[in-house]
């Protein structure tokens, strides 16, 4: 495909964070809502936490359980430890990843390893399909060392997170949802086109400075929404730009939600609780 024939795709919708908590009193900005779960299919929430204040964060996340789903937490600045109910543990430092599948179930925390300094990070929320709901619970720690950085001759750099960026592969594939997950750092001036596949929902999240996508703005702690329309997204900054860019295969399935918990049908929902209650969750 020539450079004029390939097109990007532009902002649909912008969506400005909710602050909320979460855990045991962690503050934090809500990007990706519930109500955008259809849209944004086949993701379910992304969170980011941003503070150098410790009685932000100092709480963590204690015991809790998961069913259904796929959590990925990057961690730019900080540290959190994570130990869960398959004894797994695992320290998730700067530049790291954590991918856990919660598939059937499984109970862990994540807290903070660290008293005092800032914390920086994001976690999204991948569904799973109705299939693979009940597979047994999968956890694996990435280091930074371990992701790919593509440092290119413009001073653009890229971190392929998850999926394939031109021709690297990211530090996971994962089939059932085809998730692409990049880091993008955008020097003054940098304009970079970004594949994304046809049919996969896709946004962008701007965590520092600003974007412009086909002449429009996209400011700091800010999530555009892109149209299915095009063959990738072009992002361009005049002052430079630090952008999350997620895409991910829709898998057009009933999501039916409660906390913790992500399925396709109530019943399945109140048997996710019973589980949990009795012991058999995990």
């Amino acid at each position: 495909m020539t450079e004029l024939q390939w097109q990007s795709r532009t902002v649909e919708q912008q969506v400005v964070g909710m602050p909320t908590s979460d855990g045991a009193g962690v503050k934090l900005t809500r990007v990706l809502t519930q109500n955008l779960q259809r849209r944004l299919d086949p993701f379910l929430m992304l969170d980011e936490f941003r503070s150098d204040n410790p009685g932000d964060y100092i709480a963590g996340f204690p015991s809790h359980p998961h069913r259904g789903f796929e959590t990925v937490t990057y961690m730019l600045a900080g540290r959190m430890r994570h130990r869960d109910s398959g004894n797994n543990e695992g320290l998730l430092g700067p530049g790291g990843v954590q991918w856990m599948t919660a598939g059937r179930g499984v109970i862990h925390s994540e807290m903070p390893e660290q008293e005092d300094g800032l914390m920086h990070g994001f976690q999204l929320w991948i569904n799973l399909p109705a299939a693979r709901k009940m597979i047994p619970a999968a956890y694996r720690d990435i280091p930074a060392a371990e992701i790919p950085l593509l440092q290119e001759a413009d001073g653009v750099a890229v971190k392929v997170i998850a999926g394939q960026y031109r021709e690297q592969a990211g530090a996971i594939r994962q089939p059932d949802t085809e998730p692409l997950y990049l880091d993008l750092q955008l020097p003054a001036g940098g304009t970079r086109d970004i594949d994304i596949a046809a049919g996969h929902n896709a946004f962008v999240y701007v965590y520092h400075g600003s974007v412009s996508i086909e002449g429009v703005s996209v400011p700091q702690q800010r999530m555009a929404i892109l149209g299915n329309s095009g063959d990738g997204v072009r992002l361009h900054s005049d002052d430079g730009a630090s952008v999350l860019v997620l895409s991910g295969q829709p898998l057009r399935e009933p999501i039916a939600q409660y906390g913790p918990f992500v399925m396709n049908t109530r019943a399945e929902l109140e048997q996710a609780f019973a589980d949990y209650q009795q012991g058999r969750l995990a």
